[in-house]
Order: C-alpha cells, then structure tokens, then sequence
C-alpha cells in the first residue's frame, strides 16, 4: 500500500509528510518526504492553546485556544499534503491511505486522558483519501502510556540495514523518546525526557527564532552546574519504564536568570543527561544510537551524547535513514498497520495490558 505519514511533534515547529510503500510489517519502498513550517502567528495559537488545554477533563472539550489550535492544525496538515501532492505530481489516487496524528495538547496517561487535535473527518474530505487518526487513545484507555508510538514501526525500518544490536533509536523532538532493539528482537520503549522544547521555547520568547540553529548559541555559553543539578532532581528519572510524558512535564525554572547562550547550554546538557539517565533503564548497553528527530541537525547535543554515552552515535541520514521523516514514515506504517487490524503498541513500549490496535478511520 502507498501511505502517507504526518508528523507534526511536541516542538510545534511544523509538518513533516513522508509516503512510504508498506504492508505494514515490511517497508517496500521509501518516497519522498516534505515539510510544512507553521507560522509565527500559527505557532502562539498553539502556545496559548498548550496553556488552555489543562482544563481539559474530556477529551472532546476544546477550551480556549484549542479550539482555534485544532483548526489551524487541520488546515496546516491539508496544505502540507496538498503542496506535497503538487511538488511530486501525486493525486489523490495515488494514495491508499494517511497517517495523521495530529498535534498533542495534553498528555495524562496517569488519568486515562491524551489529546490529539486535528479533524480527521475534515482532513479525509478535503483530500480525498482515507485517513486514519486518533491513534493513542484506545492504547490509554486500556491503560498503557499511550507513547510513544513509532518504536512499533523502528524495527520495521531498520530491518534492511546492516546494523549491531542491540540497538537504541533515539528521537529528539520536543520530548526525547528511546526504542531498545535487542539482539533477539526484544523491544522496549519510553520517553526520555525533555530535548529540544525547553531551549526552543527560551529562543523563541528571546529572540522570536523557532530553534538554535547548529545548536552554536549553547556552544558558546557555558553549564551551569547548580540549574542542571536542580533540573536533574526531577523525579521523572527515578521511574522505570514503561513511561511517557506530556510536554510541559517540565520546566526550565533554574534556568530563568542565565544569560541565554548559558540557559541554552544548561539545557542542552539536560537534555543529554536525560538520555544517560534512560540508558540506564535499558536491558542491556547499545552497541550503536541511531538520532533522528530536529535533536540530529545539533551538533551540540551530538556531541555531548558522544562524549556522556562512550559508544557510537550517527545520525538518522548517516545510517541511511531520514533523520527528518522518520517519525512521518512511522506514522504512515501505522495507518497501514491499522487498516489491517495489526498491533500499534506492545507491553514493551507502552506498557498496554497486551498488544493493543488502535486508530480512528475517516472515509473521504
């Protein structure tokens, strides 16, 4: 089947598109992939929509802003299709199904509640193709974290390629996630931790720049130890997987008065400290850490990975993967995945009773 993939992350910088060829079990062909930057403008409704979305106590309410999120949400994801159909001369035909999984407001798996807005239904009219949505809740109504999701489908994408295991495929978004494969296919799975959300939302409010471009404004500041100490006490690390978290789970409070090219430096170095501590959660030592997601174009987290994980660290792309599509190539395996009724998530990557289907099909 060819599906497409939308991804747009916790980091709210876009939408990323990606079409695949897949059963669902194997990738048949990777295509091409696109992107779709959100607007400065579209970009603080979703920020005041982030701030309105914990009144939230039924996943249908959209208080606030999210109600205006949810629209500019639909339509952003529309267009990004609709360019990607007009760049690579694609109709609606062409398409067996996508993979849309909408923008996360709220995250409370503690609670049996996470939110994805996005109109699914709207979505499938305007395109003329199916889509499936709404991919996390049946996993968190059954009591797993509901995240993360792509570990089903990084084994599936790494199947073809000639690389150790075990295996750690670590996406830096806004909140970092890990998928252990090991080397007699065990999967496990869970959020890291805060990546790139904590310095993108200081730059943004600084400076009015979406990230830190090569990571050089950490590079020149220097960590400061006393924030990253106090960072580090969040008690989030203690807890064994499965585990997954919500975007504002954390704050960067200690690091409120530092100059900014310090502030982002502390951060950044939280952000690699995260992932040592999930190291240790894991069953066995990676031989190898594959880094997609916006945390691979920063060479100063790729850095510090190297130099806190002492193993070998590459990038998505080095690999001859799609440090940038990744998550949208997931997205568009699971949409296939779910039209065929096969599992979304597994004990070990949410912590679901049993493997568990999931998502919403919108006829167009």
């Amino acid at each position: 089947m060819r599906a497409i993939g939308l991804m747009s992350g916790t980091s709210f910088d876009g939408v990323d598109v990606a079409l695949v060829e897949t059963n669902g079990e194997r990738i048949e062909a990777f295509g091409p992939s696109g992107y779709r930057p959100y607007t400065t403008d579209e970009r603080a409704v979703l920020a005041r929509a982030l701030a309105d979305a914990p009144a939230i106590s039924v996943r249908t309410e959209r208080p606030g802003a999210v109600a205006e999120a949810e629209s500019i949400v639909t339509d952003a994801h529309a267009e990004a299709v609709e360019r990607f159909f007009a760049e690579h001369g694609l109709r609606a035909d062409d398409v067996d199904v996508i993979g849309f999984h909408g923008q996360t407001v709220l995250h409370r798996p503690a609670d049996r509640l996470t939110v994805q807005i996005g109109d699914g239904q709207a979505l499938a009219r305007r395109l003329g193709v199916q889509v499936v949505y709404d991919f996390r809740a049946a996993d968190v109504a059954a009591g797993g974290q509901g995240a993360p999701l792509a570990p089903t489908i990084h084994p599936v994408l790494v199947r073809a390629l000639d690389l150790p295991r075990p295996l750690a495929v670590l996406n830096l978004g806004g909140v970092g996630n890990v998928t252990f494969i090991g080397a007699d296919g065990a999967l496990v799975a869970f959020d890291t931790g805060p990546a790139n959300a904590l310095m993108d939302d200081r730059l943004l409010r600084e400076t009015g720049e979406a990230f830190d471009r090569d990571g050089a404004i950490a590079a020149s500041g220097v960590v400061n130890r006393e924030a990253l100490a106090r960072l580090l006490g969040h008690p989030y690390f203690d807890v064994a997987p499965p585990k997954s978290l919500d975007r504002n789970a954390f704050d960067a409070g200690p690091t409120e008065t530092l100059p900014l090219p310090d502030a982002l430096a502390t951060l950044a170095a939280f952000t690699v400290e995260a992932v040592v501590r999930a190291a240790g959660h894991l069953p066995q030592p990676p031989a190898l850490w594959i880094v997609a997601g916006g945390g691979a174009r920063n060479p100063t987290l790729l850095a510090g990975l190297r130099d806190r994980l002492q193993v070998e660290v590459k990038t998505a792309d080095a690999v001859g993967l799609s440090a940038d599509a990744l998550e949208a190539q997931a997205f568009a395996v699971l949409a296939v995945r779910s039209l065929k009724g096969l599992p979304l998530t597994y004990p070990g990557t949410t912590g679901a009773p049993r493997p568990l289907t999931g998502g919403v099909l919108a006829r167009s």
